[in-house]
């Protein structure tokens, strides 16, 4: 998770497993900005107000869990993840998009994300966009592994898969994204720029 390690949280969750909301906003301060992104991908424009959700529960539920840095990073993944498909569920059940409304949502722009710096977010954006295009499978997988930085046994824990499928989709997902358009022309002004 570019730069922070789970070993750097264990102390931070210790606390706040014992209510220090301290511990709990510096949990929040460096794992918020990953579940958002990954909230992107599965629930579009609703990712704000789902994080927000997962975070509550998150708070409500806390002071009940056990396990290393490693395993909050997958439970709470995994309660995102449950609230996003909450969350596309009452979006279809309310009409309020057409029927394909999960796939138009995954196309919208992302919106920036102000804790980032200006040119990683440029990039940052730019690379949940493109992820977003892959089929859901794929796209989660991905997230989890390269974006969020889950292990192979914790994204398919978060996924409900076995770790084979899990390998397989961000595997898939990764030469989908080397592949597209947009990837191959910056890669082609990269080769352009070299000695």
């Amino acid at each position: 998770m570019q730069g922070l390690r789970d070993e750097d949280l264990a102390d931070a969750l210790a606390a706040a497993i014992e209510g220090d909301s301290a511990s709990f906003a510096v949990l929040w301060r460096c794992l918020h900005p990953f579940v958002l992104r990954y909230l992107r991908v599965v629930c579009g424009d609703a990712a704000e107000d789902v994080a927000s959700e997962t975070w509550l529960q998150v708070s409500r539920d806390l002071s009940r869990f056990r396990g290393t840095a490693t395993a909050f990073r997958v439970w709470l993944f995994r309660i995102a993840r449950h609230r996003g498909i909450d969350e596309n569920r009452r979006a279809w059940r309310r009409h309020e998009e057409p029927h394909d409304a999960i796939d138009q949502l995954r196309a919208a722009a992302i919106e920036r994300d102000v804790a980032a710096d200006v040119v990683e977010l440029h990039e940052t954006d730019r690379a949940v966009r493109l992820i977003a295009t892959l089929p859901r499978e794929q796209a989660e997988a991905v997230m989890l592994r390269v974006v969020a930085g889950l292990d192979v046994a914790g994204t398919a824990r978060v996924l409900g898969k076995r770790s084979g499928a899990v390998r397989i989709a961000t595997m898939r997902g990764l030469r989908r994204l080397a592949e597209h358009p947009e990837v191959r022309a910056h890669t082609d002004e990269d080769d352009e720029d070299g000695p």
